[in-house]
């Protein structure tokens, strides 16, 4: 399998353990404050997520892309993130 694939994955895979651990803990905290401080939390987590696979897999395209289709792929990534961390 391909060594960046698999980097991928194992890193979503991380991301959603750490996802499920966060809501049974809410569960057991049993309180919307403290649900909310774990929810925080998490909002740090799912952006570097994103932006970690996103680097593994343009790092794992490199060789097989064309320098044009490469700045293509980038300017793309880019504007996701734009769309996602940018506020109003």
């Amino acid at each position: 399998m391909d060594k960046a694939a698999m980097s991928m994955a194992i890193l979503r895979m991380l991301s959603g353990s750490l996802e499920l651990t966060a809501a049974i803990v809410m569960i057991r905290l049993n309180s919307v404050e403290k649900a909310l401080v774990v929810n925080s939390m998490l909002a740090l987590v799912g952006p570097l997520v994103l932006i970690s696979t996103t680097a593994i897999g343009l790092v794992g395209l490199s060789d097989k892309l064309s320098p044009a289709k490469m700045i293509w792929v980038m300017a793309g990534v880019a504007c996701l993130l734009i769309g996602i961390l940018r506020k109003g």
